[in-house]
């Protein structure tokens, strides 16, 4: 499995859009910190989530 972000990138959880947009926080092994705007700060096991990283 290889992440495609990194720490500042900004991204969403396709399966919960209501989340809305997060920022990287950090990433440890698989497990994928973000602070999302409307969830708040949330750890996402990178194996059972896929997020969409949002372009630059």
């Amino acid at each position: 499995m290889i992440l495609d972000y990194e720490p500042g990138d900004k991204v969403t959880n396709p399966e919960n859009k209501d989340w809305g947009i997060g920022q990287v926080q950090s990433i440890i092994k698989d497990k994928v910190t973000v602070n999302f705007e409307n969830a708040g700060k949330k750890v996402i096991n990178a194996k059972n989530i896929e997020l969409k990283k949002i372009s630059k």
